[in-house]
């Protein structure tokens, strides 16, 4: 499984799929530091640009009371600020980006002469798929860490401020990728189409979207109504994880609710579970 695992990492580096992703992330984070500028005298935000965009104490980083809208200072409100938007630029780009690079990765494997010359090898074939989906969780678990990492430090290094909590968003948001590749993986081993895979993901992710929409099942009556609240409990809540759980991990709040992200983990299991079995029955 190991030796699957490699030759998997070779192929994203021969096809420079590693370094166009290390590469945009090396672009973001290089670019938001020097986007940032920020004027701190004793502790206390002064001054803060991001983008060329100038932000006020009084208008951008308080509440309707005055006081700041998050953390216990200006400085504090910021950099929580910047760290959410920077999460859900990874939680959203980061997987779009990685879905379309990496997408292709089972499909090809499943190509005739690739296949054959896996089966070949004293490996089961639960470990050569195990082997695949392995090293592109490895690649992509590194590519996470690293952007989100180095915008960490960046963040930190400039303000003082350090906030650990900004890490946990590299679990959740790899957690979300292996879940949408789960139906990837699913797909290309039953039909060996990679743009079938990636139009069926793309397809779950626009689902998500418009199920996201709180009011929607009371907007449609009986039988619909019991239709969409169904398909909302079964599929992926990608939207309600990017936009609720992410940014309350960011900033340190108490997370209102974890079923979008346990049901959405239970959806990849399922389809992970269903594309072994496939695997294994397969005739090659």
């Amino acid at each position: 499984m190991i030796g699957v695992l490699l030759l998997t990492i070779r192929e994203l580096r021969a096809k420079k799929i590693i370094l166009g992703l290390f590469g945009v992330a090396t672009l973001v984070w290089v670019v938001l530091a020097l986007a940032l500028r920020l004027d701190v005298i004793e502790g206390s935000l002064a001054g803060a640009r991001l983008f060329g965009e100038e932000m006020s104490g009084d208008s951008d980083l308080t509440d309707e009371l005055g006081e700041p809208a998050l953390g216990n200072s200006l400085l504090e409100t910021f950099v929580f600020g910047a760290e959410m938007f920077a999460a859900g630029a990874a939680y959203w780009v980061g997987i779009l980006l990685a879905l379309f690079a990496t997408g292709g990765l089972i499909a090809s494997m499943l190509q005739q002469g690739q296949v054959d010359l896996l089966l070949t090898k004293p490996l089961s074939r639960s470990k050569i798929l195990a082997g695949r989906l392995l090293g592109v969780s490895v690649v992509m678990l590194a590519l996470l860490t690293y952007l989100l990492g180095a915008v960490w430090l960046v963040m930190s290094i400039k303000t003082g401020i350090w906030n650990p909590r900004f890490l946990l968003a590299i679990s959740v948001v790899f957690v979300m990728f292996m879940v949408l590749y789960s139906l990837i993986s699913l797909t290309s081993v039953w039909t060996g189409s990679t743009p079938l895979s990636l139009i069926l993901t793309f397809g779950l992710l626009f689902a998500s979207l418009i199920l996201a929409i709180k009011p929607l099942h009371e907007q449609i009556t009986q039988p619909g109504r019991s239709i969409v609240v169904g398909l909302y409990n079964i599929l992926p809540k990608f939207v309600d994880v990017g936009a609720h759980i992410v940014p309350q991990l960011v900033v340190g709040e108490t997370v209102e609710s974890w079923f979008p992200f346990v049901s959405s983990l239970a959806f990849g299991v399922v389809a992970y579970a269903l594309a072994f079995r496939l695997f294994q029955r397969k005739d090659f």
